[in-house]
């Protein structure tokens, strides 16, 4: 029976987590698999309850965290080969930029007959100034000479990567998405939608906007922020909007909303009314999608964003920054509008656009939540993958 060593930088919430999870739970039985995964940041929500709520063991490499911190580095690379040895597997299979980098130069050392990789984003664009960015590309264009296979998850991405990034051939990627179990989107959505109205005091009259994820600089809330505050007053008089998660700009996000004299308030539930709330992490999140009309996300730089997928199955209208690979997962003009990153015009303009005829938008967003259904669902990525590994195993 083929072993599979799976590797992921850690378990916070978002793609990478549920990737692993859904491929170390479901994968076909003809597979053996471990999963390994590092230590979570402080100001990062565990996903433990993911891999838990599936029944699977997760490994924890004790020494490898997100940032770059040579000695522990050092330790967790020998923390890693250390696994391999023990568990002889036939495919080391890493996920994002820290696993990536130690478990596979490991596995190369270690001679494990393949290796492959998953790029869930990179860091290439906006992350870092310009002499980081040219060596990360140098290590990342090293790393792929030593991998049999890279997976990119959108045709955008293998596009930025292998002619952009120049990280490989094109030859050297496929395009696998990624995959979840969605169908809670579309139980007892009235329901919820009710109950999670009722908990945060929204009214019939007004729209609820929501952007999930980490409160960091490439995320940028600002934008989203700077686009609320551009709105006409009669728009943002029947407005809520939800920013949901946590980060390392919690406290920079309220001050600047003071700066933009936007009203906001934090918490999980409220009576008070303000036009911004910061809920931090909400784990029911098919709850959340259930209870706004617009989803957003402001990014300066994604992979494909979970959040996206999700409001699509719950039959939600976008609007976001074109980034990454979401002009691939989005029908840009029906149930979404993207606008190019950093142009806060554009992003108000299309803000207001949806406001103003959201009964459409989200009719066509009903109509996509079947094909979102069967794209992302985790059977076809466990079938996707499978048949990968049984073509670079028989070769």
């Amino acid at each position: 029976m083929p072993k599979i060593l799976r590797i992921i930088n850690r378990l916070n919430l978002g793609g990478p987590t549920y990737n692993v999870a859904y491929l170390s739970k479901y994968l076909d039985t003809d597979f053996e698999t471990k999963l390994i995964a590092g230590q979570i940041n402080k100001n990062e929500a565990s996903a433990r309850f993911i891999t838990d709520n599936l029944g699977l063991e997760v490994q924890t490499v004790r020494h490898m965290y997100r940032h770059i911190h040579p000695y522990n580095d050092r330790l967790a690379y020998r923390e890693i080969k250390n696994i391999i040895h023990d568990f002889k597997p036939d495919i080391v299979h890493t996920h994002a930029a820290k696993s990536g980098a130690l478990g596979r130069l490991a596995a190369f050392h270690l001679k494990v007959p393949v290796i492959i990789h998953t790029f869930h984003g990179h860091v290439f664009n906006a992350y870092f100034n310009t002499v980081k960015t040219k060596a990360f590309l140098k290590i990342e264009r090293f790393l792929a000479r030593k991998t049999n296979v890279l997976i990119a998850l959108s045709k955008q991405q293998k596009h930025e990567l292998s002619y952009v990034y120049r990280i490989a051939d094109e030859e050297k990627f496929k395009i696998i998405p990624l995959g979840f179990d969605l169908s809670k989107f579309q139980i007892n959505t009235s329901l919820k939608r009710k109950a999670f109205r009722k908990r945060f005091n929204i009214e019939d009259h007004e729209i609820s906007i929501a952007i999930v994820g980490r409160l960091t600089a490439i995320k940028n809330h600002k934008l989203l922020l700077r686009a609320i505050a551009l709105l006409p007053k009669r728009q943002q008089q029947n407005l809520r909007v939800f920013v949901v998660g946590d980060g390392e700009l919690m406290t920079e996000l309220k001050n600047y909303c003071s700066q933009l004299l936007l009203r906001y308030s934090e918490g999980n539930s409220t009576e008070q009314k303000t036009l911004i709330m910061f809920t931090s992490w909400i784990k029911a999140i098919d709850e959340l999608m259930a209870g706004v009309d617009i989803v957003t996300l402001s990014s300066d730089d994604e992979g494909t964003p979970v959040s996206l997928i999700e409001a699509q199955a719950a039959g939600k209208a976008i609007v976001s920054t074109n980034v990454g690979g979401i002009a691939d997962i989005v029908d840009v003009g029906r149930n979404a509008l993207l606008s190019q990153p950093g142009d806060v015009a554009a992003f108000a303009a299309n803000l207001s656009t949806m406001i103003d005829h959201l009964s459409s938008f989200t009719q066509e967003a009903i109509k996509r939540i079947e094909t979102i259904q069967q794209l992302f669902h985790y059977k076809r990525l466990v079938d996707d993958m499978a048949g990968l590994y049984r073509n670079l195993l028989s070769r």
